[in-house]
């Protein structure tokens, strides 16, 4: 059976033929252009026993940037595996957004995973912590941090019980665990399956959990006129702003990411 048509049976046709292409650019070096001339349908021997290993794997479920083992990310190439949340492109947005800061300025990242937000912060020009409580997902992001020449400190840390200390960043960023468990049901399995559900999940009694630890934390660990820089479940922008409101943040801004969804904030502290 033809690859797409395996794909089909689990995804729209539009994403099984991205995935496919994915597959035959970055694991086989063809292009858009190469496969429309049918050259996917010369590979040798070894590179077909290959992608039929790899679209069994896919078959399954599972997500193309496990199989491939990277992903990519506001330009550049991550490895990733379980261990770590698959990079979106809405927090590549969320990571433009931060750029629009001074370059040279001290940003702390709580809850890297893959690293994806600390390294290509730190590539652009920022001075990057990066906090997880993984140990694995540390791991990861070290060696993406190596493999991309980026100068990122990773600390393992456990931001809803977080280590007494008295450093201070201009900038907070995070992309925290925002999805409660009542929404499951409503995710692809490929998601539910096979990524962390502890970078993804919260208690469906506390949907604010991590954003009220982050703004307690910029409390006392971001300069005067430090930001906050939050990606959010969009069912519930209007709280996270009122407990930020509440904590003493100042100029709160609910932004949409690219499908019109409430999916940012950003705020000040002024002490």
């Amino acid at each position: 059976m033809n690859p797409v048509q395996i794909l089909q049976h689990i995804y729209p046709a539009g994403e099984a033929r991205a995935i496919y292409r994915m597959v035959m650019e970055l694991r086989f070096g063809l292009s858009r252009t190469d496969i429309l001339l049918g050259k996917d349908k010369d590979l040798s021997a070894d590179n077909l026993t290959e992608l039929q290993n790899i679209m069994q794997r896919l078959a399954t479920g599972e997500p193309v940037q496990y199989v491939l083992g990277m992903a990519e990310f506001c330009g550049h190439t991550f490895h990733v595996e379980p261990g770590v949340l698959i990079p979106r492109p809405e927090t590549a947005e969320l990571v433009q957004a931060v750029c629009a800061e001074p370059k040279g300025k001290s940003v702390l990242d709580i809850g890297t995973g893959s690293g994806c937000i600390a390294v290509s912060l730190a590539l652009a020009g920022y001075k990057v912590t990066a906090f997880d409580i993984s140990e694995q997902a540390l791991s990861i992001a070290q060696a993406n941090a190596e493999s991309l020449n980026a100068e990122v400190e990773f600390v393992c840390e456990n931001i809803l019980h977080p280590d007494t200390t008295e450093r201070k960043w201009d900038i907070i960023v995070s992309n925290p665990p925002y999805i409660c468990q009542s929404e499951a049901d409503e995710m692809h399995r490929n998601v539910l399956q096979h990524e962390p559900h502890l970078a993804l999940f919260v208690p469906d009694e506390e949907p604010l959990l991590f954003y009220d630890a982050i703004a307690e934390y910029g409390l006392t660990h971001l300069c005067n006129d430090g930001r906050i820089y939050l990606e959010i479940n969009r069912k519930y922008g209007h709280e996270i702003c009122n407990l930020l409101s509440r904590k003493g943040y100042q100029d709160i801004r609910l932004l949409d990411d690219q499908f019109q969804n409430h999916r940012f904030i950003i705020c000040s502290l002024f002490q």
